[in-house]
């Protein structure tokens, strides 16, 4: 069957489906369009495995569209003052909810990703201190240094994989500067081992979802190996912290913040607490900016004329040297080449709330405990907000390009309002001092043509390898 076959028969029986949802309302109120999916299953199959495709089909029937997955049913937003309802204006009448929390369930629930009202509250503001621009400064010479050691390690003409590099370069950056530790090649290797049989498991969410709890599967097996390694890790890791506490050491890094913090009343964080922020930190702080370098490090491999416009500001603001902190404000196209790598693609690709109660969004009546998910991969990529949205075009970014009439959350690679990601800053400034530190030493040539992202972990871009050429 063609697509056009395929788009005439859905739209057929999802309008059958909407008559019968409007009567079964009764109050007249009506409901986002719905796409019909599989007896039993719904759309499970096509979410989990079109990624993209299904979402793009999920947007060219409005702005708000239902269906159903995973024994959930889910709204799909791509409505950027939706977006803003949600996450800002109306953000205490949604929560996480039960799909967002499944996935919390494989990381850490405990965590302040996950947690809730008056708990994560107390949970920001004792984790935040360790986010503050000052903090941040501190953190910039690893950041640094890391890059350049490991581009420096890099032969000339080597084939490199750009996902495994990033991921050990972050991991490694991430011990160091919130964690003050130096990991050894086996206890980095339990933290990607445990990335990897989570991402596993999201592959599968899908399948799983339908399979009675006690059939286990290898997926599952793997997974409870891995997090059972991880837990030891991170209890090793509290304990040796614990045993050298005390003012005398002088240390303010995150790791000791959350040894201290463990069962003190004001924040809001029991040891199991503690652990998941740890697991939270560990995981979300590489492996999120990982998928950020490889795309943006891809997409320069392809942009010859924006490399050389990178270069050019490069050479004006670092000369000969490195970059460090006081040069982030100066990194203009820098930045702007940050910005829109995770426009096109931005590792977090969805967001997701749950409605505490029946709630109005765009003329709609979405009802309470359905899943809402905010679509950043595709309101990033909406021709209403962006012109030739599908092309690498960090001079968008400079503000002679501006847009004033863009809606504020037709970009949110972060999330927004109260509950943006509390890294937004340690993030950003790492990927651009990356960025300028790795660009300064070597060119990236591009043996992987096409990119085919898929929708688990994080926008996954698969294998991605590029060719390193040494600048002279």
């Amino acid at each position: 069957m063609s697509e056009l076959d395929q788009s005439a028969r859905d739209r057929a029986s999802d309008e059958t489906a909407e008559t019968a949802r409007a009567a079964e309302n009764g109050n007249g109120a009506e409901t986002p369009p719905h796409r019909t999916g599989l007896p039993v299953v719904g759309s499970t199959v096509a979410a989990s495995r079109a990624g993209p495709t299904f979402t793009e089909r999920l947007a060219a029937r409005g702005d708000l569209v239902s269906y159903s997955a995973f024994g959930e049913e889910i709204v799909a937003v791509f409505d950027p003052e939706v977006v803003e309802t949600v996450l800002v204006s109306e953000n205490d009448a949604v929560r996480k909810g039960e799909f967002e929390m499944a996935f919390g369930d494989l990381v850490a629930p405990e965590g302040i990703a996950f947690a809730e009202g008056e708990r994560w509250r107390r949970q920001r503001t004792a984790l935040q201190s360790a986010f503050t621009p000052e903090k941040i400064r501190g953190y910039a010479d690893e950041m640094v240094a890391n890059a350049a050691t490991m581009a420096d390690d890099w032969a000339d003409g080597e084939a490199v994989e750009l996902g495994d590099a990033f991921a050990s370069l972050t991991l490694r950056i991430l011990t160091r500067a919130l964690f003050d530790l130096d990991f050894d090649a086996e206890r980095g290797a339990v933290v990607r081992e445990a990335t990897e049989s989570i991402g596993a498991m999201m592959d599968h969410f899908g399948l799983l979802s339908f399979l009675p709890e006690w059939v286990p599967t290898r997926t599952e097996r793997r997974y409870d190996r891995a997090m059972a390694d991880l837990d030891a890790l991170v209890d090793d890791l509290m304990a040796e912290r614990e045993m050298g506490s005390g003012e005398e050491t002088g240390r303010d890094d995150l790791l000791s913040l959350l040894v201290a913090a463990a069962d003190a009343e004001a924040t809001g964080m029991d040891r199991e607490a503690v652990r998941d922020q740890l697991v939270t930190f560990l995981f979300a702080g590489h492996e999120t900016t990982a998928t950020a370098l490889t795309y943006a490090c891809w997409l320069l491999a392809g942009n010859p004329d924006v490399r050389q416009r990178l270069d050019a500001e490069l050479g004006d603001v670092l000369g000969d040297r490195d970059p460090d902190f006081s040069d982030v404000p100066e990194l203009a196209y820098t930045e702007q080449v940050v910005k829109e790598s995770l426009r096109l693609y931005p590792p977090v690709y969805a967001l997701y709330r749950e409605p505490t109660e029946s709630m109005a969004l765009e003329g709609y009546r979405v009802p309470e405990g359905t899943t809402l998910q905010l679509d950043t991969y595709s309101v990033q990529r909406d021709d209403r907000w962006w012109d030739s949205p599908d092309e690498f075009r960090p001079e968008r970014w400079s503000s002679e390009a501006g847009a004033s009439d863009r809606p504020e959350y037709a970009y949110f690679p972060f999330g927004g309002g109260p509950r943006h990601c509390i890294g937004m800053r340690f993030a950003m400034t790492e990927l651009k001092l990356v960025l300028a530190t790795l660009a300064r030493r070597v060119e990236f040539e591009r043996v992987t043509e096409k990119l085919e992202p898929s929708m688990g972990l994080t926008l996954d871009p698969g294998e991605v390898e590029v060719g390193v050429r040494k600048k002279e």
